[in-house]
């Protein structure tokens, strides 16, 4: 069993940055493949980045690529999400997900959740 819980979510203008963290709980952190996946208003909950058990593998939705980087500590049983040049479509709820092993941009693949943290950037 795994638990997460996300933090570093708020209001932010355009153009700045944040940076989401999702501690987990366990000592098999290192051993789950991570996912960040963002849920909009009236919009269904969607893909954003991943990263590999190791961290030497990370893939992103084609949205953010080149603003938002996925990182990990394993030390410290976090994964990250820095969020850059934020924009107004950024503005979701952003979830981290843990499945075992391997990477996947598919929600249905990962089997825990946090609670989610709202990120709102206002134009």
């Amino acid at each position: 069993q795994v638990q997460l819980v996300e933090s570093g979510g708020g209001l932010v203008q355009a153009g700045g940055s944040l940076r989401l963290s999702c501690a987990a709980s366990g000592r098999t952190f290192s051993t789950y493949a991570m996912g960040w996946f963002r849920q909009a208003p009236g919009k269904e909950r969607e893909f954003v980045a991943s990263i590999s058990p190791s961290g030497g593998s990370t893939n992103y939705a084609d949205s953010v690529k080149g603003r938002f980087t996925i990182s990990r500590d394993n030390a410290k049983n976090t994964v990250y999400l820095q969020m850059n040049s934020l924009k107004p479509e950024d503005t979701a709820v952003y979830y981290c997900a843990a499945r075992r092993t391997f990477t996947s941009t598919l929600q249905s693949d990962y089997n825990y959740w946090g609670q989610g943290t709202q990120v709102t950037v206002s134009s």
